[in-house]
């Protein structure tokens, strides 16, 4: 039988990664980007003629209800979410302006709202589906300088907890995956220096990347389905 997964924030980075997972899966797929329009056809194109699979690209705003409800108006089946789609912050709390609170919230978390409520009726249809939220270790513990960001994975957390429970009898799983350093474009904010004082934190002795997290992503779609409602932590032993 056919498969099919939504990747949000699929145009670089983690999200692309994990797309290019699925679709050597056999993962027909629907990819989201904000506003790397091309990138993202181009990347569809490439994975469709790889891979065998059809590639759907979608260029909108996953934190706003009417661009997500265009996506889903495409969408017949889905069997996989992966909410990746997301920014950061880096800034004093003081300093920050309420637009740039809204847009954090919106992009982060919002958009993890929007999405699944879409997705939930078509996995209740075959009663199954996975949900992955991907989230930060900075959730869990809270940053100094991140506070916004810190709040809105926090909130994926709590979501991802809450809904893994409401939806079990529905035999559909619901987990996150708490990332520490990986090396994408986020953390470009940081310097050389930065990034070297991060990794000499870390036990494993290195940054994290982006096969990393779609490896975590494999993992638990193969997981047994009693596993739900889980925050994995995946960041080298650091926190």
């Amino acid at each position: 039988m056919s498969k099919y997964a939504l990747v949000t924030g699929a145009s670089r980075g983690i999200g692309r990664e994990i797309a290019h997972m699925l679709a050597a899966d056999g993962y027909h797929l629907y990819l989201t980007c904000i506003r790397s329009e091309k990138m993202l056809a181009d990347y569809a194109a490439e994975l469709s003629g790889r891979y065998n699979v059809s590639c759907t690209p979608f260029t909108g705003d996953m934190g706003n209800a009417q661009d997500v409800e265009a996506l889903f108006s495409s969408i017949e089946t889905l069997d996989v979410l992966i909410n990746n789609a997301g920014i950061s912050y880096v800034g004093l709390l003081s300093e920050m302006s309420p637009s740039d609170w809204r847009k954090i919230l919106s992009a982060n978390l919002d958009s993890v709202f929007y999405t699944s409520r879409l997705a939930i009726p078509l996995m209740l249809r075959r009663h199954s589906g996975r949900i992955i939220n991907i989230s930060s270790v900075w959730g869990n513990v809270g940053a100094s300088m991140e506070t916004a960001y810190s709040a809105s994975k926090g909130g994926v957390n709590s979501f991802t907890k809450a809904l893994a429970k409401e939806l079990a009898p529905s035999n559909i799983q619901v987990n996150a995956i708490a990332c520490g350093v990986i090396d994408t474009d986020m953390n470009r904010c940081f310097s050389p220096e930065e990034m070297e004082a991060l990794r000499q934190e870390i036990p494993c002795d290195r940054i994290g990347t982006t096969a990393d997290v779609a490896q975590m992503v494999k993992s638990l779609l193969h997981a047994p389905s009693y596993l739900t409602g889980q925050i994995i932590t995946l960041d080298g032993g650091w926190t």
